[in-house]
């Protein structure tokens, strides 16, 4: 859906489990066993995966100022369960939060978000504000207040939409 580059860090992975599925089409790369793999996903496992997806989404879309596309557990709840540690470099003394088990999807996405928290980029991944697009992406505006994945397609549309509501 978007032209934008992917975000910074491990919010790339963030914004790329939250672009599983096009909400247009309701095509799901999570069915798909290239889809699962590119994110080290079990079969067993999408059912749980489809609810973080969907509770990240609800957390871009606050980001952004807006209400949940529908009702979610709370991404609170689900980082709960995912054992971090801390991690100190022996070179530079540097420490940082990392799954205390690196295979599972949870426990790579606590880290990332633990990553962009302390980075200050956590509040930059936003979800598109259209209701049929509703795609993660990472503001780079200088303002911080993008509301389009694309402003080519989504923002076009969006602006379409005020214009011919204003001649009705």
């Amino acid at each position: 859906m978007s032209e934008r580059s992917p975000a910074p860090g491990g919010l790339a992975l963030v914004e790329a489990l939250v672009n599983t599925v096009d909400l247009e089409s309701g095509a799901d790369t999570l069915d798909t066993v290239e889809g699962r793999a590119a994110l080290g996903v079990a079969e067993r496992d999408v059912a749980e995966v489809r609810e973080l997806r969907e509770s990240l989404r609800a957390v871009c879309l606050a980001h952004a100022g807006h209400a949940p596309h529908r009702e979610v557990t709370p991404l609170g709840e689900l980082l709960a369960r995912a054992p971090l540690y801390v991690a100190v470099d022996e070179r530079d003394g540097s420490a940082a939060l990392a799954p205390a088990d690196a295979g599972p999807l949870l426990s790579r996405v606590a880290a990332a978000v633990a990553e962009a928290l302390t980075a200050g980029t956590w509040l930059r991944l936003k979800a598109c504000e259209l209701p049929e697009c509703h795609w993660a992406y990472y503001d780079r505006s200088p303002a911080g207040r993008g509301r389009w994945c694309s402003m080519a397609v989504c923002g076009a549309r969006a602006k379409m939409r005020r214009y011919r509501a204003k001649e009705s």
